[in-house]
């Protein structure tokens, strides 16, 4: 039989995705403690999925010996904190979006995993997972697709006054960014995950929906690693509320759904260039073998690296390619000019993207 992990939760928000993730899993998977501050919430989420106990000692649940993962679903500003002590403390962790407040935060996350010779931290990008993006993988992985050209990324959602009232949103200390960092994240990470790293950014960003410190409008061009370009476009302001990647290949052009919050599933187009490729793309399709998606899908991958010893499904380097992007998008608005990629220790956004006035509140804090 497969091992069976057990696992603390810290958070009652998002974290009920995961436990539904976890649900699906519960072969895999089993949720002993919640921990929140917020009680209601909290005991609400143990009673509808049966979590046996609630505690609100975040410390104390970190340090016991009866947990093998940490799963950390509270906002973005305590995310490194909490996973150095969970690792520390010799457990896996599972973080969720956006994972650090800066790219030094990534690396001296690397080098306390690396110490603790042991647990795994995977931060989290359930959206890889739907079946349309998996599809394009197995396409690129077959050479079906050929040359990529370039990539279009839309993420136009719509976020009002309500979306603010949650005190720890819309402030740079707290949220630490703006749309780019916790909102389109996902879809950039799907644009890393097809073409790779980025080379050099160059970014528009306003704030212009909601009277808030952080940005919810943002235009980017990139220039990839592999050659190709991409444009990607975010907007907190949109009363249609749409996600769309588009990835133009020498020989195939392929297109995302609309669905703004699952637009890696199902069904994606597939437009190949003459109908004889069209057709081997079309068997190829055909012999896809459908799976799980979304946090239900990376839990499990998650839960096969531990047994057997491989990498997480999402690494800390994808995390850093993540974060990389954005604080390249960061300094290209306050320059005025296209950000090389990668960002290294002498860069001036490396140790924080806050602007010099937050980074003063966030160190007096």
């Amino acid at each position: 039989m497969s091992k069976k992990f057990r696992v603390g939760i810290i958070g009652a928000g998002i974290a009920s995705r995961h436990l539904t993730g976890f649900a699906w899993n519960k072969d895999l998977f089993e949720v002993a403690v919640l921990c929140s501050l917020d009680e209601e919430r909290g005991q609400a989420l143990c009673e509808e999925f049966g979590i046996p106990e609630y505690t609100q000692d975040a410390e104390t649940m970190i340090a016991r010996a009866d947990l093998d993962i940490i799963d950390i679903c509270t906002p973005p500003s305590s995310h490194f904190e909490l996973c150095r002590k969970a690792i520390e403390a010799g457990k896996h962790v599972i973080c969720e979006k956006p994972l650090f407040g800066s790219i030094a935060e990534v690396d001296e996350m690397a080098r306390v995993v690396a110490r603790a010779e042991g647990p795994q931290l995977m931060p989290i990008f359930q959206y890889r997972y739907g079946s349309g993006l998996q599809k394009l993988k197995m396409l690129i992985d077959l050479g079906l697709t050929g040359t990529p050209f370039l990539t279009t990324i839309e993420t136009h959602w719509w976020r009002g006054p309500d979306y603010y009232a949650v005190p720890w949103r819309g402030k740079w200390v707290t949220e630490l960014g703006g749309g780019l960092l916790g909102h389109a994240i996902h879809a950039h990470d799907m644009l890393n995950y097809v073409h790779g790293a980025c080379a050099e950014i160059f970014s528009y960003g306003a704030t212009l929906v909601n009277p808030i410190q952080v940005e919810d409008a943002a235009a980017l061009s990139v220039k990839m690693k592999n050659g190709s370009l991409a444009t990607l476009s975010m907007t907190l302001g949109s009363r249609k509320e749409i996600s769309r990647l588009r990835f133009c290949f020498s020989d195939l052009v392929a297109e995302s759904i609309l669905e703004p919050y699952t637009m890696g599933r199902d069904p994606w187009s597939f437009v190949a260039g003459t109908e004889e490729h069209q057709q081997r793309v079309d068997e190829a399709l055909a012999a896809y073998v459908v799976k799980e998606d979304g946090y239900t899908r990376q839990f499990e991958l998650f839960h096969h690296a531990l047994t057997s010893g491989g990498e997480p499904p999402v690494t800390l380097e994808d995390a850093r390619n993540s974060l990389e992007l954005v604080t390249a998008a960061y300094h290209s608005q306050r320059t005025g000019k296209p950000t090389p990629l990668p960002i290294l220790s002498d860069h001036p956004l490396y140790h924080s993207w806050l602007p010099e006035e937050e980074r003063r509140l966030a160190a007096g804090a």
